[in-house]
């Protein structure tokens, strides 16, 4: 039934195109803003020249898919496929998933918007799991069911590296970035339920992956327990120190096969150069 049925994400979810392809899904490049210019990521921009040109000082921004690009993905589909399953990043991250929701109620039912609260590697883990269930005959309705239900059984720690780019969003004020710059302050931010909160401050980078990884489990022996779960770290920029915190959360987890993605770009815009993350999803079954 899976070749009725195409699933389609945003380059949010890290899968690259090389990955699509092999997994037998769709893309929608996200759109960078670079010094004003705006560039696709993965098409037009790739990770190497964007930490070149944000180490160059370089503006960065992102905005939403225009409606047009993602009316056109859908209609290119839609000759091919009887029924889509789209999953932007959450609703509570950016206003894409209304707007598609929106676009889609002009489509008769073939469109079906996934509002599953996740981005980065849960997202990733959400679009496996839509082919994984359309692979084994599940209709639309079944499989939009099931990933909502199953979307707040995630849970997402990063680490920011520099407070540059969150004084630019206004979550902390020139001055607070200034102090934390010179007490090596580290944020750790969460994602659970969809949207970005302050969960720790940290004295240095090392002290934050702690944290992150006592958030890990204390979520594995209470939010999620009983429930099989995997991990996925992330890192932006910096693939050594990405391979190095992957080492420690293995250590921390011994029993689970620890995945490691680079941040994509489009989040990489707000977190800055030598951020960690680390996602923990349900296990797809």
């Amino acid at each position: 039934m899976d070749e009725k049925i195409a699933v389609l994400t945003d380059t949010n979810s890290g899968i690259t195109p090389e990955q699509a392809a092999r997994y037998g899904i769709y893309l929608v490049a996200m759109p960078v803003i670079i010094d004003d210019e705006t560039y696709f990521e993965n098409e037009s921009i790739f990770q190497e020249e964007f930490f070149q040109r944000l180490r160059e000082g370089a503006r960065v921004s992102t905005s939403q898919p225009a409606p047009g690009i993602l009316i056109d993905c859908w209609d290119s589909l839609l000759e091919h496929y009887d029924q889509i399953i789209y999953l932007p990043m959450s609703s509570g991250l950016s206003g894409g998933c209304h707007t598609a929701a929106m676009l889609a109620e002009e489509y008769d039912g073939r469109i079906h918007v996934v509002d599953n609260r996740r981005i980065s590697v849960t997202l990733r883990q959400s679009v496996l799991e839509a082919k994984y269930l359309a692979c084994r005959g599940k209709n639309p309705q079944e499989i939009v069911a099931r990933l909502e239900q199953e979307g707040l059984e995630s849970s997402i720690y990063v680490a920011v590296n520099t407070l540059e780019y969150l004084k630019k969003s206004g979550r902390v004020t020139a001055a607070g970035a200034a102090v934390g710059t010179i007490l090596n302050i580290k944020p750790v931010l969460q994602i659970q339920g969809g949207k970005l909160d302050a969960y720790k401050r940290a004295r240095g980078m090392h002290q934050a992956m702690q944290m992150m990884i006592d958030g890990l489990k204390y979520d594995q022996a209470h939010r999620f327990a009983g429930k099989k779960m995997v991990i996925r770290a992330a890192y932006s920029g910096d693939a050594e120190a990405g391979a190095i915190w992957q080492a420690e959360l293995q250590t921390a987890f011994p029993g689970m096969s620890i995945g490691l993605d680079p941040l994509p770009i489009s989040i990489s815009c707000h977190t800055g150069d030598g951020a960690l993350g680390v996602g923990m999803m349900k296990e797809i079954i």
